[in-house]
């Protein structure tokens, strides 16, 4: 048997055993080492579900709910289906859990992130905060030695900040705003200095997470409560947060001519101020997911240009992942990124 942290309903996790199931063609059987919980876990977790299938199996994973939560991993491969090819016992993995059927419109042309049948192993199948996943080969990008397993953790959402900057186009020399400070924020910042921003303006309510944004690279960190942005004052703006008051803090920002990248999940319904837009030709760009960006996050990693763990604040035991883990998220805005070791032992009388 083997434990996992199921999605049951709403404010429902629970960490259960299940037997260990075969592998089937194309695919493979890994040790988890680390999951991140991801702020689209946090949305399922207090208000799902949203994305988490209920009704009807996902077309592509065969799961619905109750499912294995958490897409931010990596691990160990244990075993190889048949039909694996550069896959073998014992390497070392990051899974980029994008489901794709590679028949459609979308994965023909290469966006595979825009699959019609399009989702996420731990939030439409079967995901990691597991001692063991199951996952399409597909999914998976071995990693370098010099790679740790902290870092490869963070790859994922790494992955939706690089992809929010390929979707800008240039950012050498941009002047460049974060809105939000929390973990897709602090890895924008990151990013955004290695890609050659001119300058880069960090934005957030909480002061540590002004205090990280500035150690991670950012010129400047403001609070939208006591310092708004200047009016359009930058080139790109990325907002990092889903919520209506970041979306127009980030589009007031916003030269003429300039653009706003939506990289946070918004959850309700936003307005635009379309004559404003229109007047200052404002773009307006949207991202989803990500595509072909693990392999140079990797490279960045092992090369020491890119510490994406640098924004962990802590790691849990499976069997806390919901006060030591999702509570605090929910709670502090201290709180960064927490990862789940799904083999840390509990310890005294938490045993």
């Amino acid at each position: 048997m083997t434990r996992a942290v199921f999605w049951h309903a709403r404010r429902d996790l629970r960490v259960e055993a299940r037997a260990p199931q075969a592998l089937r063609p194309g695919e493979v059987r890994l040790q988890v080492a680390l999951c991140g919980i991801c702020g689209s876990d946090l949305h399922e977790y207090a208000m799902g579900p949203l994305a988490i299938p209920t009704e009807a199996p996902h077309a592509l994973s065969g799961v619905k709910a109750p499912l294995v939560i958490g897409h931010e991993f990596c691990g160990t491969v244990r075993e190889v289906g048949a039909e694996v090819q550069g896959l073998a016992r014992g390497d070392r993995v990051a899974v980029e859990p994008e489901y794709r059927c590679g028949r459609c419109a979308a994965c023909a042309r290469g966006d595979y992130h825009l699959c019609d049948q399009w989702g996420f192993a731990g939030l439409m199948g079967h995901g990691g905060m597991a001692e063991e996943a199951i996952l399409p080969a597909y999914m998976l990008h071995k990693l370098p030695d010099a790679v740790t397993f902290e870092d490869a953790a963070l790859l994922e959402p790494a992955a939706v900040a690089q992809h929010a900057i390929n979707r800008a186009g240039s950012v050498k020399g941009a002047r460049c705003a974060v809105i939000g400070a929390g973990p897709i924020g602090l890895l924008l910042v990151q990013l955004l200095k290695l890609a050659g921003a001119a300058e880069i303006t960090a934005t957030d309510l909480s002061a540590p997470r002004r205090d990280m944004a500035l150690s991670l690279g950012a010129d400047h960190a403001t609070s939208p409560a006591q310092s708004p942005l200047p009016e359009g004052a930058f080139d790109l703006a990325f907002e990092a947060v889903g919520v209506q008051a970041a979306l127009d803090e980030a589009l007031r920002a916003t030269r003429k001519g300039g653009s706003v990248i939506l990289a946070g999940l918004f959850t309700a319904p936003a307005t635009l101020d379309l004559f404003d837009m229109v007047n200052r030709e404002v773009s307006l760009i949207t991202t989803l997911g990500y595509r072909d960006v693990f392999p140079a996050l990797i490279e960045m990693i092992a090369e020491g240009r890119f510490h994406p763990s640098r924004i962990v604040t802590r790691t849990v035991p499976m069997e806390r992942v919901v006060p030591d883990g999702f509570a605090p998220l929910l709670s502090s805005p201290a709180e960064f990124k927490i990862l789940v070791d799904p083999g840390l032992s509990l310890e005294g009388d938490l045993a």
